[in-house]
């Protein structure tokens, strides 16, 4: 049997979820911890390869434990819905997924250019900013920034892979953990391929290709795979995991719409990127899917596109067209569905619970 020398606390003691999150704070504490230790032995490890290695594996640290912990909560709430005992194995399945969420935002931020998250510095920019002062052009520096995030995601999803074989070892759902782990890993890679491609294509994607790239890139690794690798480590049934998986494939798209709308109409200083984002790299987001439906906007975009037309007077017409209400009225009817459903009726009621909390987190969110 899986063992390790981390202590969790039990589902009895862990009292109720901490404000603003579906984690209980002595939850918390411990995946904190837990994911500072694996940082810590990995940079140890590093070290025998080189300094620099030690080096960016402390500079990854720095920013883990440092969001919502939102995909190990869901580990959790999966976990304990279906009355999971070793919760030792539950933390380190949870920390597994936070651990390829860091991988996929610093991809993501190679992917679409950015070198702020959080309103901190990425990793790439700190190694920009490097080659710049050692007396890089800026296209060199921002290459081997951008090299360097690559690197760390990979080094990343790798610590991921092996903490998450290691949670599932010798229990009765081994093959189905770690199944659904590699799926969260090959859905994120379709969705990101999906998205960047459709940033090429000359209109944007319609909103039924929007909704399902959306569910690839960020609901499936997000919501419904944290939720169904947590169940089935509990020992649920397949198909109950799969069921609690679809209410959060549908809470992931909800939370993927909103994200979508707050990367246009959102505070910087909330969000900590640039509202203009989106725009500049011609992501296909659910406000321009539904606001291309009308010619007029369709042929604006086009002006955009070419140069003519400026980000501020996209914005602005998103605003006068109504996408933002619509966006999150879609939002609101996904989250309904997927609370309102057969499979979420079938579910613990602690699950269901934890689950309407949830909604509420995805609507109401600001960051």
């Amino acid at each position: 049997m899986h063992t390790t020398t981390h202590q969790a606390p039990q589902a009895a003691a862990a009292g109720a979820p901490a404000s603003g999150g579906l984690i209980d704070a002595p939850t918390r504490r411990a995946i904190s911890d837990r994911l500072e230790l694996l940082a810590t032995q990995a940079q140890h490890r590093s070290a025998a390869y080189s300094a620099q290695t030690a080096l960016l594996w402390s500079r990854i640290s720095e920013r883990l434990a440092t969001g919502k912990l939102m995909r190990p909560g869901l580990v959790m709430l999966g976990y304990r819905a279906f009355g999971g005992r070793n919760e030792a194995r539950a933390i380190d399945l949870g920390c597994a997924f936070e651990l390829l969420h860091a991988a996929l935002l610093i991809h993501d931020d190679v992917v679409d250019r950015d070198f702020v998250r959080r309103g901190e510095k990425t990793i790439s920019a700190l190694y920009r900013d490097h080659a710049i002062a050692s007396g890089r052009n800026r296209a060199d520096a921002e290459h081997a920034g951008n090299s360097v995030g690559i690197i760390a995601g990979d080094l990343l999803i790798s610590e991921a892979i092996k903490l998450a074989a290691r949670a599932a070892a010798g229990s009765d759902s081994e093959a189905g953990v770690q199944q659904a782990f590699f799926q969260a890993i090959e859905q994120a890679g379709a969705g990101e391929l999906e998205d960047l491609l459709y940033s090429l294509a000359p209109a944007p994607a319609t909103t039924s290709q929007v909704l399902r790239m959306e569910q690839m890139k960020t609901a499936a690794y997000s919501f419904q795979l944290p939720l169904q690798a947590g169940a089935l480590l509990a020992g649920a049934h397949p198909g109950q995991a799969e069921a609690i998986g679809a209410v959060g494939c549908q809470l992931g798209v909800a939370y993927q719409i909103i994200d979508d709308v707050l990367g246009t109409f959102g505070d910087p200083a909330r969000t900590g990127k640039p509202v203009e984002s989106d725009l500049r790299e011609f992501k296909s987001t659910i406000l321009l899917a539904l606001a291309s439906e009308q010619p007029e906007f369709a042929k604006l975009l086009g002006g955009f596109r070419e140069g003519t037309v400026d980000a501020g007077r996209i914005r602005q017409e998103l605003a006068a067209q109504g996408a933002e209400r619509f966006a999150r009225q879609l939002a609101q009817q996904l989250c309904s569905r997927a609370t309102g459903s057969a499979a979420f009726l079938d579910l613990p009621e602690e699950a269901r619970t934890l689950l309407r909390e949830c909604t509420g987190l995805i609507l109401d969110r600001s960051s």
